[in-house]
């Protein structure tokens, strides 16, 4: 008999602001606007030697602090098809067709992403998460699931497998 356990997080204070757009269909991309999002995390996993999955504090304070990444600024897909970010040291420029967006570059986030869709920025914080956790000793992870919720109740959610 296999057993796991988990550990879920979500605390008022993991939340962060920031301003988006995202494109539908091949030709739509919407307006600039933004949310106060909120971030849950479940981590699965067996029980280590001092009988838990992963600390609590340790599993809050690094998910706090990677929503303080984002908190408080524009959030820019790097990987687009179509939206072309070209940052440089003072500012970042954006497009898609003819649309045209100029940002100073200490108010932007650049994301290894094709949209920022809360989905996808679920998977961006899974990924920083479970590197951050696997450098604590004693961690052994078979799955990670982070929500991202947009707008009380409609949320984006990642969940990634570990193997055995």
């Amino acid at each position: 008999m296999s057993e796991s356990y988990s550990v879920r997080v979500t605390k008022d204070y993991l939340v962060f602001s920031a301003a988006h757009f995202i494109t539908f269909g091949d030709d739509i991309c919407e307006r600039l606007h933004g949310h106060n999002y909120r971030v849950t995390a479940e981590v699965v996993g067996p029980l280590n030697h001092q009988h838990y999955v992963v600390d609590f504090i340790l599993l809050r304070d690094t998910l706090q602090k990677l929503c303080l990444e984002l908190d408080h600024y524009v959030l820019l897909p790097t990987q687009h098809p179509r939206i072309r970010v070209a940052p440089n040291d003072q500012e970042v420029v954006a497009t898609f067709d003819e649309r045209r967006w100029v940002f100073p570059r200490g108010d932007c986030v650049l994301l290894p992403v094709p949209n920022t869709t809360a989905e996808l920025l679920a998977r961006h914080l899974a990924g920083r998460l479970v590197a951050e956790l696997q450098r604590a000793k004693d961690v052994r992870l078979t799955s990670v699931s982070v929500e991202v919720d947009e707008c009380n109740g409609q949320a984006g959610r990642f969940v990634q497998t570990f193997p055995a």
